[in-house]
């Protein structure tokens, strides 16, 4: 059961290591670029406290 725990939450900071990269490789301006990091990492916050048994 922790070795399922623990790979959830390696792909889920995997996930959002990625998406954050994709954002960068968007053409976005500076201001929509840094709302949309900072969206992400909420969310995947939240994602990683969900597999803590937080929420």
């Amino acid at each position: 059961m922790g070795s399922s725990i623990l790979i959830g939450i390696l792909i889920t900071f995997l996930v959002i290591v990625l998406v954050l990269y994709l954002v960068q490789r968007l053409p976005l301006d500076g201001r929509t670029r840094q709302i949309a990091q900072v969206v992400i990492i909420i969310i995947g916050i939240i994602s990683l406290l969900r597999y803590l048994a937080v929420f």
